[in-house]
């Protein structure tokens, strides 16, 4: 059985973590990709396992600790992977959502009102600003974050069968 360094699963997390909220960043603000609110929310999920990451990456947490740590990660990617494909879900109309579409600048409504002068209207959910082979930037965060939770319960069995 190959044994793997107790730091190695929580760096690659933690990588992973800081390359896709980097990725996100940059399309934002390097590309003038605006997010969507349920973009937003699928950053939300990198941040937690990123610091769940950091803290497995301490010297002071025990074995036993870290491999929680990585279990964790691999809930909240399986939360992100779920958030991701409802967002690709409004993308491609499969479902309703609440962010689809802006604000109507014709409705007589104080709260149309409001949310004119508030500033530009918000990003709707269901505009794919980017896609690749027909996959938006959803899709493949979907994609990866499926990946990232199989290898985090992979990575926390791994340790667990070495402890």
């Amino acid at each position: 059985m190959m044994t793997f360094p107790v730091r190695l699963f929580p760096s690659l997390l933690l990588l992973a973590c800081v390359g896709a909220m980097g990725t996100a960043l940059i399309t934002q603000y390097g590309f003038g990709l605006e997010p969507c609110i349920l973009c937003f929310y699928q950053r939300i999920p990198y941040v937690v396992a990123g610091v769940l990451a950091v803290i497995a990456l301490s010297s002071k947490v025990p074995v036993r600790g870290k491999i929680v740590l990585i279990a964790l990660c691999a809930l909240a990617f399986a939360i992100d992977s779920g958030i991701a494909f409802y967002h690709v879900g409004v993308e491609h109309h499969w479902w309703e959502s609440a962010c689809v579409g802006g604000v109507n600048p014709e409705a007589n409504s104080a709260e149309a009102l409001k949310a004119l002068l508030a500033g530009p209207p918000p990003v709707p959910c269901d505009r794919i600003p980017w896609s690749v082979f027909g996959i938006s930037m959803a899709g493949y965060n979907a994609l990866f974050t499926c990946g990232l939770a199989v290898f985090s319960v992979w990575a926390a069995r791994t340790l667990k069968r070495q402890a």
